[in-house]
């Protein structure tokens, strides 16, 4: 009777840990189709408000500074999202916007005073 008792509550265990590792797989899956839906909604409005060789040349600049890429993009995407985006953007524009990105970034300078 007592091994009965033993494996039901070891079955029981059991299909706690199958229903909580299925929950975890749908959450994930849920997770990932949403990334998947956010990143091509972000794709739509750039290929709207970019031209094809602005759209190049921010996924080049994506493969050296990813960071600055996502910058500008979101700021983009913000601007088109408030209506101030009403012409297609061109690469020198990328280029006008990305230099004015890396202009605000200060360059820390350390001299060496010898007494």
């Amino acid at each position: 009777m007592e091994n009965d008792d033993e494996l039901n509550e070891i079955r029981r265990r059991k299909m706690e840990e199958l229903s909580r590792s299925s929950n975890d797989q749908q959450l994930a899956e849920q997770q990932r189709q949403a990334q998947e839906l956010e990143r091509a909604r972000r794709q739509q409005v750039l290929r709207q408000i970019l031209s094809p060789e602005a759209r190049d040349r921010l996924s080049n600049v994506r493969l050296v500074r990813p960071d600055l890429a996502e910058n500008v993009e979101n700021q983009l995407i913000q601007l088109a999202n408030m209506g101030r985006v009403n012409r297609l953007l061109t690469d020198t524009d990328i280029k006008d916007i990305l230099s004015k990105f890396l202009e605000t970034k200060r360059e820390t300078k350390i001299e060496r005073r010898d007494k």
